[in-house]
């Protein structure tokens, strides 16, 4: 049967109504720390696929690119990485990287005022600087602005995500000031097993002590040991705090060591230092990391803490 003009007109339209223009591909985004990867994801959602490259319990300060790693980055969009030495291992690699790649160093956005210098690393800084949410905010920008540059055309949508994830981190720099706040004055001291949050103990008024320096590839010998050991017992100090990407040998011998002196400390929680807990969980994302620690830190020194944490997410009974 012979179709007429209207007809075929009609079936074509209907083609085309049925035929969908492939959508544009996602951004190809790799990022070297979990805390970076869940801005970047936040910020770029329904426009990147972004990789992160080191998992729960990874060490950043001695992780080392494999060969898959090596392929995904060179074939990425952008690479965001943290700089201020914390890819150690790395640095080298992604000097050279961005020569012909479009690759940030998203801390090294914070103006140098505003950063810890620190003795075992001359004219270097403190690179833990997601400890402090409101310093964080910076390179939460940062990587904004790199997902503005590689992804044309979405200014509008990054800038309204972007401003939702700022608005989590202010909050969570509330909660922390509103809780640690209860914490007593006497009790305010946070032992952990490296040196990974003076910006924490800036921030909210805490003296922060690290068997190790502010590199886990530094040692803690048994003169540092005895040293904290001693104050353990001399202050009264009750607890301690281990780290999920540290090993927690040096905080067992704290303990041990107090108990000899007839003092006893215990292990106040596990804290989360250079990684974010497993994926898929609330402390798998950079909230949920700093709600845990506020939360467990608080509860394990005195202070009050809401059931939950900050918004009754966290999986642990504070």
């Amino acid at each position: 049967m012979r179709l007429s003009r209207r007809q075929m007109l009609a079936t074509s339209l209907a083609g085309l109504a049925a035929t969908r223009l492939p959508a544009a591909a996602p951004v190809q985004i790799v990022a070297t720390t979990g805390m970076i990867a869940d801005a970047a994801r936040t910020i770029g959602a329904g426009l990147a696929e972004v990789r992160g490259l080191m998992g729960p319990g990874v060490d950043p300060h001695s992780y080392r690119q494999t060969r898959t790693d090596i392929v995904a980055m060179t074939r990425a969009d952008l690479v965001l990485w943290h700089g201020l030495y914390l890819e150690a291992q790395m640095e080298q690699f992604m000097q050279d990287l961005a020569v012909r790649r479009n690759v940030v160093a998203v801390a090294e956005s914070i103006p140098r005022d505003r950063l810890r210098a620190h003795a075992d690393y001359a004219e270097k800084f403190d690179p833990h600087v997601w400890m402090d949410p409101a310093l964080w905010s910076t390179p939460v920008a940062e990587v904004a602005r790199a997902l503005t540059v590689a992804v044309p055309g979405a200014e509008a949508r990054i800038a309204e995500q972007a401003a939702g994830y700022q608005d989590v981190v202010a909050r969570l720099d509330t909660y922390a000031r509103e809780v640690l706040a209860t914490v007593p004055d006497s009790a305010r001291v946070l032992v952990t097993a490296h040196d990974a949050f003076g910006y924490f103990g800036r921030a909210y008024g805490f003296e922060v002590v690290g068997i190790q320096g502010i590199s886990t590839e530094s040692e803690a010998g048994l003169k540092r040991i005895g040293d904290i050991v001693r104050m353990l017992v001399d202050r009264r100090i009750g607890a301690v705090f281990v780290e999920s990407s540290v090993s927690d040998r040096n905080m067992r011998a704290l303990v041990e060591g107090a108990a000899a002196e007839g003092h006893e400390v215990r292990i106040g929680g596990e804290l989360y230092s250079d990684a974010m807990g497993v994926p898929g969980t609330y402390e798998g994302t950079y909230p949920g990391m700093i709600d845990h620690n506020v939360s467990v830190i608080a509860a394990a020194l005195g202070g009050r803490v809401p059931q939950g944490g900050m918004d009754g997410r966290l999986k642990a009974v504070l």
